[in-house]
């Protein structure tokens, strides 16, 4: 019999079985993508791209830290030269932004320990790969006295004089771009 161009009974049948296992099969699509790592294909992002925009804020974030023991001086000044995503105005994160990245619930992976060779986790948003406590940008410029640093691993902040026999030691630059002070108060005062 020629189509007529209306269903017959059992063609609304086949038609209601073949809608209902079409659901079902989405659905078993989409708890399967939502059973994968999150973390983990945000981490291969974050590092794929080199940087990570913090979607509250704006702020574009480098993807790692310097990655090596830097002095205060050489992490504003890494962060300073880094030419990353087209990009040319970067600049060490101050103490409110870092702190704004700490996540007790978050787990990105990491590196630490003296040699940079023990696998770690660290409490920071973006998926960041760490290898060490952050120096916070100071926003006056000027280097004597004590400086900041942030620590993703217990979420705190410390200080530390600049003049210590070991004042770089695990100490990196976590280069930021993006918040509403150009210079990221890394202006220099006479």
């Amino acid at each position: 019999m020629p189509f007529s161009g209306t269903p017959t009974v059992g063609s609304r049948c086949i038609l209601k079985h073949v809608n209902r296992l079409a659901v079902l099969l989405l659905a078993a699509a989409v708890i399967e993508g939502s059973a994968q790592s999150v973390p983990e294909s945000r981490a291969q992002d974050t590092q794929a791209l080199g940087f990570w925009t913090d979607p509250s804020t704006g702020i574009m974030w480098a993807g790692k830290d310097s990655g090596r023991d830097v002095s205060y001086r050489s992490a504003v000044n890494y962060c300073r030269d880094l030419r990353l995503a087209g990009h040319s105005d970067w600049r060490l994160a101050n103490m409110a932004e870092l702190q704004g990245m700490y996540n007790k619930s978050a787990n990105a992976p990491g590196l630490a320990g003296a040699h940079g060779d023990v696998k770690t986790m660290w409490h920071v948003r973006g998926t960041l790969f760490l290898t060490g406590y952050q120096w916070a940008n100071n926003q006056s410029g000027r280097t004597s006295g004590y400086q900041d640093f942030f620590d993703f691993n217990d979420g705190r902040s410390n200080r530390q004089p600049s003049g210590f026999l070991y004042s770089s030691s695990f100490m990196r630059a976590l280069c930021v771009r993006g918040s509403g002070d150009p210079l990221g108060g890394q202006r220099q005062h006479p």
